[in-house]
């Protein structure tokens, strides 16, 4: 049986808020290329590259902003709960729930690209318990499925 409960859906400034807050009770700062690098990744309709970050982030800022800067922030955004990354397609989503924490499962659109983000802790409880029968110490699931969305079916 699924444990739902209800999350919180941040968007805009509340979404960079929340952010905000999740990011220095993580203990880090929230600093002008943070903020602005975040900002950015909320405002991609579909997963974004650190590339398409850079560029977006180069092109509000006038200046340019290396793509390996720009993985750095993702990397500390997905350790803090910030982003997700979808894995298969090296891209990433800003969580719009950072006060919450679940393994996520994504359903990717070959198509169009989309990837709509679910929190389904029953499957990636079995997936870990799956691991640690085979002795093995998961750290975390990674769990997407490709195929085709509603809009483009």
């Amino acid at each position: 049986m699924a444990q739902h409960h209800h999350h919180h859906e941040h968007e805009g400034v509340a979404l960079s808020d929340a952010a905000k807050v999740a990011l220095e009770k993580s203990g880090e700062q929230w600093t002008d290329m943070r903020a602005a690098i975040f900002d950015v990744l909320a405002g991609f309709e579909k997963p974004a590259s650190a590339y398409d970050i850079a560029e977006a982030v180069s092109k509000a800022r006038g200046r340019r902003v290396a793509a390996n800067s720009v993985y750095r922030i993702l990397d500390l955004f997905v350790g803090a709960n910030l982003a997700r990354r979808v894995e298969s397609v090296n891209a990433y989503v800003a969580n719009a729930h950072p006060d919450c924490l679940h393994d996520c499962i994504f359903l990717v659109c070959d198509n169009c690209g989309q990837a709509t983000h679910l929190d389904d802790d029953s499957l990636s409880t079995g997936v870990r318990a799956a691991a640690r029968k085979a002795g093995f110490s998961p750290e975390r699931p990674v769990i997407e499925v490709h195929g085709r969305c509603a809009d483009c079916d």
